[in-house]
Parts: structure tokens; sequence; C-alpha cells
């Protein structure tokens, strides 16, 4: 009778689990950044608009959710998932070993490489004697930040909490380049009043070890079934035409890579 017992709280243990992790996910919050044009920006009525925040929509639909997108800093994105804070986040966020310690991401959703921009007739060598010298602008906690943290800790690395600060500190001459997403770059500096004093310097990184194999969402490790959600949404987006549509609105390439 004991052993009954035992294997029936067993059965019912994993039951339990197991209607946890079905968790029909009919309202999911999605946290988004704002503050990085052309991916997600903010209109001055507070609105969130770019190529994330139509990304978001899209899948929400596709997946037949009702979607509540939270604007949250970069600098507390991860931190405010992982308490719950959010579901996912859907900004432009790098699939990278590290981040992979704290969180899960689906499949990729787009990959752009990275690139130096500086003052027009600048030069750049990629060695750490050169970039002794120099000041490189960041974003704060990003791929870029810790590709040159990593590669050349004797530059003076000035981190932003945002990219547009950097494009400014760029732009005042208080930084020798600014490293960041070149769609990023292209549409929050070159484009901008002032941007065609400025250019794109040095090549495309996209070594794995730093950046990833593209941008991805991030989920809580545990929600397992809301990732596989999100990967047959970008699936699915990607055959309907629904991606190229969205992704025709802000580039005029393929956003999604190789």
């Amino acid at each position: 009778m004991m052993k009954k017992m035992v294997l029936a709280a067993a059965v019912l243990a994993v039951m339990g689990s197991s209607s946890v992790m079905a968790k029909e996910w009919k309202q999911v919050r999605i946290g988004v950044e704002g503050a990085y044009p052309p991916f997600s920006w903010t209109e001055p009525n507070g609105e969130v608009k770019g190529f994330d925040i139509d990304i978001a929509n899209a899948l929400c639909e596709e997946m037949k959710v009702k979607c509540t997108l939270i604007k949250q800093d970069w600098d507390g994105i991860i931190p405010a998932l992982l308490s719950r804070k959010f579901d996912a986040i859907i900004a432009t966020m790098d699939i990278t070993e590290e981040r992979l310690k704290k969180v899960d991401f689906t499949q990729k959703y787009q990959h752009i490489p990275a690139r130096f921009a500086a003052k027009k007739g600048s030069e750049l060598k990629l060695d750490k004697a050169f970039m002794s010298s120099k000041t490189v602008a960041v974003q704060r906690a990003t791929s870029m930040d810790t590709y040159i943290t990593d590669n050349f800790p004797e530059a003076t690395i000035k981190r932003y909490g945002t990219a547009d600060e950097a494009y400014l500190d760029l732009k005042s001459g208080r930084v020798d380049y600014v490293l960041a997403d070149s769609a990023a770059i292209t549409d929050g500096l070159l484009k901008k009043e002032g941007g065609d004093a400025f250019e794109f310097i040095g090549p495309k990184l996209t070594d794995p070890k730093w950046f990833g194999q593209g941008a991805g969402i991030a989920v809580r490790k545990a929600d397992k079934d809301l990732k596989e959600k999100f990967n047959q949404a970008i699936l699915a987006l990607r055959a309907n035409g629904k991606y190229k549509e969205i992704n025709d609105k802000y580039f005029d390439f393929d956003v999604y890579g190789e």
C-alpha cells in the first residue's frame, strides 16, 4: 500500500509540473527598449515605434495572444525579465554565451554586423598600440561593450545608457569612435542632421564569440513553451511575407542575414 501511495504522489507531482510547463500563454508581456532607432524609439507622446515593435506585434498576432509592450532601460532589461516584470525581451539582443547563462533565446530574428563610425578621414587600426590612445563610445552592457573591453582594454571606453548619447559625444569630439549595430548607426547618426560629416570605418564585426548568432527573443529558461511559440511564429512570418513587409519598411536589405 505504501509503495502505491508513493507512486501515486510521484505521478501527481509529474502531472502538476507538466501542467505548469504547458501554460497556454494567452497574454504575453514583452520588454522593449525604445531608444535604439530604427529598431525602437520613443515618440514625443510616449509611443514606442520601430522594427522591433512591429516584429513584436506581428509575432503576437501570429501566436494569437494578447501582448503588452513594456518599455525598459537597456541596463536593467535582463534583470526585469528574471524578476517577471515581463515574459520576453524583443530589443535587438544578441544571442551570446554570456547571456545564455542567465536567459534562454529563440532562434535569431535578425542579424546585423557591428561597425565603427568616426569623423570622415579618421584612421582606425584594430591593434592594441593604436587603440591605446583612442576613445571609443559604446552602449553599456551590449555586445559592442564586451568586444571593446575584451580586445582593447587599453583604450578609453565610454559607456552610455543609450546609443543617442554616444552619437552626441562623437559629434562633439569627446570620443573618437562609436561602435554599434551598423543599421542603428545609419539611422541614428549618418542619416541625421550633421551625419554627413561621419562615416563607417573598419571591418564589419560578426565574430560569434562576441556578437553571437544574431539577435533573438530572450525568455526565462523555464519558459520553453513560450520560446517554442515564438520560434514557430518567426518561421511563419518569414514564410508568409509579413517579415519582408516589416523589413522593407525600415531597411533596403534583408536584416535577417544569411
